[in-house]
């Protein structure tokens, strides 16, 4: 690895090189969660998601809201593969003076969410640390006709969100509802060709949606529906932490999603991969969508 800047997206590619699967393994890394072979019409799902101190919350952020946002993050990879989620672990690192308070009120979000959407906390692991560490590792299922991938949308499709954007750093990412009602909500009723959650700003995750499909695509500045909390334009592009879903799907099946939840946002079109990543503004210039979302590296 040279000494130059490595992006998070070249640091998976990377890792993912040198990983070989036995077929049971249905999908591996390079979507929400991994796809593994269960029983005649299902597939398990499998993810995790990790939270740092001054990384994922703030050194003052309460416990309670600590426990539900690590539950959270690895709902919305389940929600976002069409699927369900059945059971947790959630591993902890934590300085020992905040050992008891930290505890009480990180079980106490963690539960009520994970209870609110039937999901079992079955153990994790304990461990002293400087600061707080969290890891939640989830399993879910869902019906081999449901599972949606990021790599499925087709030139042509057209490009939707489940809710507003941007803003969320400003609170709403340590409270927000994972989608599952809604992506279930989708998969059992229309044809949706690609699927993921908006975890790390819209501009970054659809060019990585893009990237899956081998496709390119074009998005509407006015048809963005950006956050009452969103400052500007480039936050609801850009800041992440939305946890939405971002999913695609053919014209015919968009107008009967319109015509039926119209709370569903239609932001876009899928085209051929020459044509890149593309932004209309609103005085009808195309141009460069740079993915400038949250990496970690």
């Amino acid at each position: 690895m040279s000494s130059g800047r490595i992006s998070e997206l070249d640091l998976i590619q990377r890792i993912s090189r040198g990983i070989k699967n036995s077929p049971s393994v249905v999908r591996g890394i390079g979507d929400d969660t991994a796809v593994l072979k269960y029983t005649r019409n299902k597939y398990q799902l499998f993810t995790c998601d990790m939270l740092i101190e001054g990384t994922d919350f703030f050194p003052d952020t309460a416990a309670k809201d600590i426990g539900h946002k690590a539950i959270a993050c690895s709902l919305s990879d389940i929600a976002a593969m069409g699927g369900k989620p059945k059971y947790a672990l959630i591993s902890l690192g934590f300085p020992r003076k905040q050992a008891k308070e930290f505890i009480s009120g990180f079980y106490k979000g963690a539960l009520a969410l994970a209870g609110k959407f039937k999901t079992n906390i079955v153990g994790g692991d304990l461990s002293l640390s400087e600061k707080i560490i969290v890891d939640v590792s989830m399993i879910g299922e869902v019906l081999k006709k449901n599972l949606t991938l990021r790599s499925g949308a087709k030139p042509g499709d057209l490009i939707f969100v489940s809710g507003s954007l941007g803003g969320s750093l400003y609170g709403r990412h340590l409270k927000f509802t994972p989608r599952i009602k809604e992506a279930n909500y989708l998969v059992s009723n229309y044809r949706i060709s690609a699927m993921m959650d908006l975890s790390d700003g819209l501009s970054l995750d659809l060019h990585r949606l893009t990237l899956a499909g081998k496709v390119g695509a074009i998005i509407y500045e006015e048809l963005i529906p950006v956050s009452g909390s969103a400052k500007s334009l480039t936050e609801a592009l850009n800041m992440g932490e939305d946890y939405e879903l971002l999913f695609t799907t053919q014209p015919k099946e968009a107008r009967r999603l319109i015509k039926n939840n119209p709370f569903f946002k239609i932001i876009g079109e899928i085209r051929k991969e020459k044509h890149g990543l593309k932004i209309i503004t609103k005085d009808c210039r195309e141009k460069i969508l740079e993915p400038k979302g949250y990496q970690h590296f």
